[in-house]
């Protein structure tokens, strides 16, 4: 796979590593790091700035005209101004689990070309595992080809989210949706990292992901590497404008198709009379199974192919 990169992949590549260098050596003495809270519950500390500006550094000096959006100092013209290229960056997705010495963590970097993902990279120092993408070239976790997993059903699949931990998030609708999936399927994880869940999505170690109160930068990688692996991404209702929404589902075209039957209604952008028609349009759970993958896919979406959705 090596020989075979896009340029701009192995940049990103190099800049993931040189940040997860730097992330597992502050690991060996976690409790030294400085910590300051964005605001309750919301962390940031000296190694996710670091592991940002060696990410960028390693981005510009590559390609100076390149615009980024990045986590923690936000968003910057390219050069010249007005980049059709702009970077998009989380240099430690899992900032708790860090501090904590929870090692579910992860550097995320994608590029967006006039608002297309076209390339994406998750890190996870902790494991060594590289998971990247090329649009139109298939997803990969080190040198092997990934695919979503392939189950049908909704109560036989393994399903990872993100709870609400911020003051101000939406804390009951959000345990209403958990009471409505979790006896629909096998099992429900929160590991911490967005992007990490996506990129498990896309490696078929579980079978979806929703969660609510992301931003760009948690999910764009992630949501590439999905597409790329066969896998559908949208928001809860399957509208695929996501990376700005907020809330993201991803998973098989199959078992997407059952989530979105399921958490649709819990959408913020669902209207009164959006949740009705999810309640009376959309199949069943169990006649969502029995669909082919191109069947779901209309069912649940009508729109275009989340793989082209603008960032």
């Amino acid at each position: 796979m090596s020989s075979n990169l896009h340029p701009m992949l192995n940049v990103a590549i190099k800049a993931a590593r040189t940040a997860g260098s730097i992330i597992n050596r502050a690991a060996l003495d976690v409790e030294s790091v400085r910590v300051s809270a964005k605001q309750t519950n919301d962390f940031v500390t000296e190694v996710d700035q670091a592991a940002e500006q060696a990410i960028i550094d390693t981005l510009l000096t590559a390609y100076p005209d390149h615009g980024i959006l990045a986590e923690e100092s936000g968003e910057r013209a390219g050069k010249h101004g007005g980049a059709d290229h702009v970077w998009i960056i989380d240099p430690l997705d899992g900032t708790t689990n860090f501090i904590h010495g929870f090692p579910v963590y992860c550097v995320s970097i994608a590029l967006a070309v006039k608002g297309k993902l076209e390339q994406a990279v998750i890190y996870d120092p902790t494991r060594n595992d590289l998971f990247c993408a090329t649009k139109g070239r298939g997803a990969y976790l080190n040198d092997r080809r990934i695919r979503v997993a392939k189950r049908i059903h909704l109560r036989d699949t393994l399903l990872s989210t993100g709870f609400p931990f911020r003051p101000g998030d939406a804390m009951k609708p959000y345990l209403s949706m958990l009471g409505d999936i979790m006896p629909r399927c096998a099992g429900i994880r929160r590991p911490g990292s967005a992007a990490l869940d996506l990129a498990y999505v896309a490696a078929g170690f579980s079978d979806g992901f929703f969660e609510t109160g992301l931003q760009p930068w948690d999910m764009a990688a992630g949501a590439l590497l999905v597409t790329e692996a066969g896998g559908l991404v949208g928001n809860f209702t399957g509208e695929s404008d996501f990376l700005h929404r907020k809330e993201c589902l991803a998973a098989n075209p199959k078992i997407y198709a059952q989530l979105v039957g399921v958490v649709g209604k819990y959408s913020q952008f669902a209207s009164a009379g959006d949740k009705a028609a999810l309640r009376q349009g959309l199949p069943t759970v169990d006649e969502a199974a029995q669909l082919t993958p191109e069947d779901a896919l209309a069912a649940a979406l009508n729109k275009p192919a989340a793989g082209d959705a603008p960032f």
